[in-house]
């Protein structure tokens, strides 16, 4: 880890505290509470605790735990990394804004190919809507009135367009995408060291079992998953942390 990430550095925003709120459409959904501060931070300083932590958290839902205790330990995760940038991971590109569409490739969540960037932004701000306006490739951001916010956004400002409104207080994910993808974390890595565990004694049968058993991950799309940006200043290019792609 030390030698992949040597020269490379990371910005994230994680908020103080998180609540579960349900929407008008019956959906739960994590979301900064209306008064959370926000933090600026180096996920990559944390990633080994990261990684561990939402595994962690995947194992608890294999294992049925109560949903009290599977709520309260994805609240902590989000509460500690912040939330896992699903709106800029799910697309071809996380610059998505400078498209007349959102296009999506096959993932758990979406079924449709591509959205109306409106009705894509609608699924990550079900309670207060950003003052977004969209004209074919063109999109223009207001943000007002929330000094905090208003700096925050200077901060990202040149990120792409939809990492940087991720980063507001209004943006949420739904619950239950967030707890599948901790379990499919999970999922993943105990299926492959049961595989590799077994490799020497298991049939051809039973391995083709244990590879299907991966084809959830190979769904999900390219982009990232989990909250990094890493910046190579040697290039000058900005490339996603993927924890899981096709």
């Amino acid at each position: 880890m030390n030698n992949l990430f040597a020269q490379s550095c990371s910005h994230w925003v994680r908020y103080d505290r998180y609540e579960i709120k349900t929407g008008k459409d019956g959906k739960r959904y994590i979301t900064p509470e209306k008064t959370a501060k926000p933090d600026v931070y180096n996920p990559l300083k944390e990633s080994s605790d990261m990684v561990l932590e939402a595994l962690n958290v995947g194992m608890l839902m294999m294992n049925r735990s109560p949903e009290d205790e599977v709520e309260k330990a994805i609240l902590a995760f989000v509460t500690h990394y912040g939330l896992l940038g699903l709106m800029t991971a799910l697309p071809t590109t996380p610059s998505f804004m400078d498209y007349e569409a959102v296009y999506l490739p096959k993932n758990h969540f979406i079924k449709e190919e591509s959205m109306e960037t409106e009705d894509y932004l609608s699924l990550f701000y079900p309670f207060d809507k950003l003052d977004v306006v969209k004209r074919g490739v063109e999109s223009n951001w207001n943000v007002s009135g929330d000094r905090t916010m208003i700096a925050l956004t200077m901060t990202f400002m040149d990120e792409p367009m939809a990492k940087n409104m991720s980063f507001q207080r209004e943006y949420a994910e739904p619950y239950d995408w967030v707890a599948q993808q901790f379990k499919d974390w999970a999922f993943t890595l105990t299926t492959s060291i049961l595989y590799y565990n077994d490799y020497d004694n298991i049939d051809e049968d039973t391995g083709n079992l244990y590879r299907k058993a991966w084809l959830p991950s190979a769904a999900l799309p390219p982009a990232t998953i989990l909250n990094c940006w890493r910046n190579r200043r040697s290039i000058g290019t900005s490339i996603r942390c993927c924890w899981v792609s096709r």
